[in-house]
């Protein structure tokens, strides 16, 4: 049997506000039911967009860096290098967010990466295509390498708040509502202890004054 609630008085003012909380407890369970629910499904949605961004970013890198690869094969390591140091740019990110059953999530927005061959500051003559396939690689990966990350945040932010409203579900659940219906039954049965101890009471002074008379 679930804990009663302490310090509470056995009286009918006690009871009707113990009534109206339990109401209210009930409702504000159904309600975070729904939203748990809710807030599931939309991990679910998010969580297949995390797995495909992820492939995305895997296939991409993966010809990147075999192109760069065979780069490195035909240029050097020293040359590949040199030129990565004369590539260096500033990449701006902005960062909005949208609301996902009350849970903020982020949305980034970068402007199109990808540079015509004689923007990237390396001359033609000293390198080769594959050298300019290698950056046009990394240069698409960084979109969806961006989508990734704020996809992996969107499923840790709805993960957390999926755990959140599961623990309050279960607090309601298999706590303050048990609490508050185990004090509604104590109070009921001890204002009716009470009630017989009255009657009783009464019973014995009727008789009391009847044998007097």
């Amino acid at each position: 049997m679930a804990e009663i609630l302490q310090n509470v008085k056995p009286t009918r003012m006690e009871l009707l506000k113990l009534r109206k909380r339990i109401k209210l407890a009930d409702k504000g369970h159904r309600l975070l039911k729904e939203k748990r629910d809710a807030l599931i499904s939309e991990f679910m949605v998010v969580i297949k967009e995390y797995r495909e961004a992820r492939k995305n970013v895997e296939e991409n890198l993966k010809i990147a860096f075999y192109n760069l690869l065979m780069a490195e094969v035909l240029l050097g390591s020293r040359d590949i290098k040199q030129i990565a140091g004369i590539t260096l740019r500033n990449i701006d990110l902005d960062f909005t967010s949208k609301n996902i059953m009350g849970v903020s999530v982020p949305i980034m927005k970068i402007d199109n990466l990808v540079r015509r061959i004689n923007e990237r500051g390396y001359g033609f003559l000293s390198t080769n295509a594959k050298l300019d396939d290698a950056a046009k690689n990394f240069e698409e990966s960084l979109s969806v390498i961006v989508r990734l990350a704020e996809v992996e945040e969107s499923v840790r932010r709805i993960a957390q708040e999926v755990e959140k409203t599961k623990r309050r579900v279960n607090a309601l659940e298999y706590i303050v509502i048990p609490r508050l219906k185990a004090t509604i039954k104590h109070i009921e049965m001890r204002m009716e202890e009470i009630e017989r101890e009255s009657f009783m009471r009464l019973k014995k002074i009727k008789a009391s004054l009847e044998a007097r008379k």
